[in-house]
């Protein structure tokens, strides 16, 4: 369940999902389009580590800025609605391939302590040109997770959760988090003299949302996928589309909008009568959460 949960909100863009939703028109059911600079491939499955479930991948090209021959392509980024900016699990990651760091007025690296709801990831922030089909976004800041030259997680990280800093612990490659927000707003640190303490970043330097960084199509995201049959399925392939309204494959049409809280990205649901004002779409997440206690339980599931 990938659900960032230390943030304040800076900017905000539009965000739909779909399933089995039309191509021209999100309120008409198709198949998932396969083809367009905007249109990324993404595939539902158990991920690097076989552990993954109803979770979407894609493969996300990250270069250092301005070169085109340092660049490396890393699979299974997991999609995530529920978080903002690409972050790469270090060992996912040649050993040669660098990108260059962020860092404050002193020169320190900026490392960030990311807490999502099931644990903490730490790593510094670089900065990276990044391409996701036709689309690139340029010099925008990126966390590198589980970096072995800032092995030393702080307390004050630690305490947050249990870092999840493999590609095993953390289930893919990376997480690409293309929530209704731009910047994460998270907890960043630096370490000069190998010791640690928060600091605030400028705005420009704090780990983005790629796709405000597009030259187009970067009004928000449509992931749409197939219908699967009611006995499921073992994988299943569809589309992470950029942009909304900007070409044929990404109209709105008479799709209805729901609009989220300005300050922290929720919207109210209905369940059994009960409306539930703090409620979120995430992709990250890997299943529907909701209060019930009507339900037996097994596990913590229903």
């Amino acid at each position: 369940m990938r659900r960032l949960i230390t943030l304040v909100p800076v900017s905000v863009f539009m965000l739909v999902a779909a399933c089995g939703g039309g191509s021209s028109d999100l309120s008409t059911s198709t198949t998932p389009p396969t083809s367009g600079s905007n249109v990324a491939t993404i595939t539902v499955n158990s991920g690097p580590s076989q552990n993954s479930v109803n979770t979407g991948f894609v493969t996300v090209t990250v270069c250092a800025p301005g070169s085109t021959t340092n660049c490396q392509t890393v699979d299974n980024i997991e999609v995530d609605t529920g978080s903002y900016g690409l972050r790469l699990v270090s060992s996912a990651l040649a050993s040669t391939f660098t990108l260059p760091p962020e860092t404050d007025a002193d020169g320190n690296q900026i490392l960030e302590c990311t807490v999502f709801a099931d644990g903490v990831s730490w790593g510094p922030v670089d900065t990276a040109d990044i391409q996701i089909s036709g689309e690139t976004a340029s010099s925008v800041p990126v966390q590198v997770i589980g970096d072995p030259n800032f092995s030393a997680v702080p307390a004050a990280c630690s305490s947050r959760g249990t870092p999840d800093d493999t590609v095993a612990m953390f289930g893919a490659n990376g997480i690409l988090g293309v929530g209704p927000y731009v910047q994460d707003d998270g907890f960043y640190f630096t370490c000069p003299s190998g010791t640690c303490g928060e600091t605030q970043p400028t705005l420009a330097q704090e780990v983005a949302n790629p796709v405000a960084s597009f030259a187009a199509d970067n009004n928000g995201v449509i992931i749409e996928l197939p219908g699967i049959a009611a006995g499921g399925a073992v994988t299943v392939t569809g589309a992470l589309i950029f942009g909304i309204g900007t070409q044929s494959n990404n109209g709105l049409g008479s799709a209805t909008i729901y609009t989220l809280d300005p300050n922290y990205g929720t919207l109210t649901i209905t369940y059994n009568g009960t409306a539930f004002s703090s409620s979120y779409l995430d992709s990250g997440s890997n299943a529907n959460f909701f209060v019930d206690s009507s339900i037996p339980t097994c596990s913590g599931f229903f």
